[in-house]
């Protein structure tokens, strides 16, 4: 794989991995609790709809729009998920970091330079790549939030930087 697809690669699966660890073991009641709810729709998403949010976003960009593979998302599911425990969310998470590797590994230099198509306009593969570390890592934090709301004021710990880096990285 090329040095470029790995570092990508390596974002994902660390941005994906605070997701699971953040998730995992909650009960469905934290799961699915927003912290703001409205009469005409949700204010706020549950840590269960921003699970399901990422990793169908995730799905969308990598596999569907960069790997040309068949539409499957359905955006609309994912804004309507209600978890039962974690191990389905974090499931969904691991396919779809499977199915991202797979995606990314079979790419080629001029793969990267190219651009696909996405509601008629031209989008960098690049772009599309960088938007889902972007796209996930918003999610994140709103995701850290949620859980500090549910949690009473205490959040969880989230690991230095410089402990996400590749164990190969020099520096």
């Amino acid at each position: 794989m090329l040095s470029e697809l790995e570092n990508y690669l390596h974002r994902i699966e660390d941005l994906r991995r605070q997701i699971s660890d953040l998730i995992a073991g909650l009960p469905a009641e934290a799961l699915n609790w927003r912290p703001i709810e409205s009469v005409e729709g949700h204010a706020t998403n549950s840590l269960a709809v921003l699970a399901a949010h990422v990793a169908g976003a995730e799905h969308f960009w990598i596999a569907e729009v960069v790997g040309g593979r068949p539409p499957t998302r359905s955006r609309a599911a994912e804004f309507a998920t209600q978890a039962h425990d974690t191990s389905e969310l974090l499931h969904v998470l691991t396919e779809t970091g499977a199915e991202t590797r797979e995606v990314l590994s079979a790419l080629s230099e001029i793969d990267l330079e190219g651009a696909r198509e996405v509601e008629g306009r031209a989008v960098p593969v690049r772009w599309g790549i960088l938007h889902v570390i972007d796209h996930t890592a918003l999610h994140l934090g709103h995701m850290q939030i949620t859980y500090q709301f549910w949690m009473g004021g205490r959040g969880k710990p989230s690991p230095f930087w410089f402990e996400r880096l590749p164990a190969d990285t020099v520096l």
